[in-house]
């Protein structure tokens, strides 16, 4: 049986990527560090990709070839000093267009910041520099990092949604574009598009990385993510983005968590994972199910069923109460200057956010303790929860980003969650299995990520 589960994931439909972006971001890392690769030749790559694809996949709200290459060659330079180089030397990240970058257009996907140019970098952006890493563009997000869809396509078929609302970052990213992307999620905005464009989705514990310098929509609930090909890649640029910064309250001071490290290592012994039923199941496609049975039975007693208690069928309600509500704020001024420019979805939440009484917004705040107190428990007993990721593959049209009814809960929580690409549909669009660790807890988190990949492929 666990050979059929493989042949399951084996296919992982994902549209032909260059050589280079097929390597994984560690290994093209580890390349230019030896010398075997420069950081011009992988840019150069991956414009070539771009060029070829961008007019199907439409992922980049800004993309200069030529401050791209500009960025590579400095850093080839610095390479040749012989000095000690940063963890993300010559890697091309994509950033979200809500992640602001200084003297580099800023638009937020709304029409009412059209031409806004921040004369300051977000947090995450003067992380990556410090790194080594490449400025690569801004990938498209849906309006205002809501539901309304920006202009961009599922690389595996044009016909269907990416999901969002990092939809850009998972497209780019899925299609070879680029071999790192960062996003953000308030409800299921790096998750959902990794698991619809079949890479692989990093949300972090809330807090874990500074949202200053990023739009912010719901502080309770915005949380820093990122896109890679695989755990490792996803560990290698969280990494780099982890730490304390005093202009953002939800984040801590707390010794660096050696995610890389840790992910690579072999788990002491074999992961147990926890298989949950969602709320929102009965909804998933029927293929999702039974994927899902067969990748349960191909782990036989490494994984165990448990359900949720009665609460969290609550949660999603709850969560959107708070997102609403704090949009409600955030979003003031868009609703004061040009609600008749912002589409019906997100002036719809707008005008539901403001309805809200304070009593039922704090009330809802109390959810989040309330439920990690439950899930506490069952994280006891395992490495990881084991749940699917979206409730099927992206749907068709592009009206819509698809269903983030599996991925609002942990949002809610603050819990560390990672897509992985592991199942495919019957019509070869990509289905992604979404493991959930306990709160800080995001490197062994990747950890389990990476062994369940490992395993999907036939090397564990």
């Amino acid at each position: 049986m666990a050979a059929e589960a493989r042949h399951r994931a084996a296919p992982r439909a994902r549209p032909a990527a260059t050589p280079l972006a097929a390597l994984g971001a560690v290994a093209l890392r580890d390349r230019i560090a030896q010398g075997s690769l420069t950081a011009v030749a992988l840019v150069e790559d991956c414009i070539a990709r771009i060029a070829a694809r961008e007019e199907t996949v439409q992922a980049w709200a800004w993309f200069d070839a030529a401050h791209a290459l500009d960025q590579a060659r400095r850093l080839d330079a610095y390479r040749g000093t012989g000095r000690a180089l940063g963890p993300l030397h010559g890697l091309p990240v994509a950033l979200k267009d809500i992640v602001d970058t200084a003297r580099i257009p800023t638009e937020n996907g709304c029409a009412l910041d059209r031409g806004r140019v921040p004369v300051q970098d977000a947090h995450v952006v003067e992380r990556l520099k410090q790194a080594g890493a490449i400025v690569m563009g801004k990938t498209v997000s849906t309006e205002l990092a809501f539901l309304h869809p920006g202009k961009t396509r599922n690389p595996h078929d044009p016909g269907h949604t990416p999901g969002g609302s990092s939809s850009g970052s998972a497209a780019a990213v899925a299609d070879g574009m680029v071999p790192l992307a960062i996003g953000t999620q308030t409800g299921g905005s790096v998750i959902r598009p990794a698991s619809y464009c079949g890479v692989t989705g990093f949300k972090p514990t809330y807090g874990a990385i500074s949202r200053r310098g990023i739009l912010m929509q719901s502080p309770t609930l915005d949380t820093v993510g990122v896109f890679a090909a695989d755990p490792l890649g996803a560990a290698l640029l969280a990494d780099a983005l982890y730490g304390h910064d005093g202009a953002d309250s939800a984040t801590t001071l707390a010794p660096a968590p050696r995610l890389l490290d840790i992910a690579r290592e072999a788990p002491p012994l074999r992961p147990v994972f926890a298989f949950v039923r969602p709320p929102g199941w009965e909804t998933a496609a029927p293929e999702l199910h039974a994927a899902f049975e067969e990748l349960v039975e191909a782990l036989g007693d490494q994984v165990f069923e448990v359900p949720l208690p009665g609460v969290f069928g609550e949660a999603a309600e709850q969560r959107k109460r708070i997102n609403y509500a704090e949009m409600a704020r955030y979003y003031y001024r868009y609703g004061r200057d040009g609600a008749d420019v912002l589409a019906p979805e997100t002036r719809a939440a707008i005008e539901e956010g403001n309805a809200i009484p304070a009593r039922d917004y704090l009330a809802a705040l109390d959810w989040r303790p309330v439920l990690n107190s439950a899930l506490d428990e069952i994280f006891e007993r395992c490495d990881a929860i084991l749940c699917p990721a979206a409730t099927g593959p992206a749907p068709k049209g592009l009206e819509s980003t698809g269903d983030a009814i599996f991925n609002g809960l942990w949002t809610l929580c603050g819990t560390p969650a990672v897509t992985l690409p592991l199942l495919t549909a019957s019509n070869g669009l990509p289905m992604g299995v979404q493991l959930v660790g306990a709160r800080h807890n995001d490197a062994r988190l990747l950890r389990t990520a990476n062994w369940l990949h490992r395993f999907a492929d036939g090397q564990d």
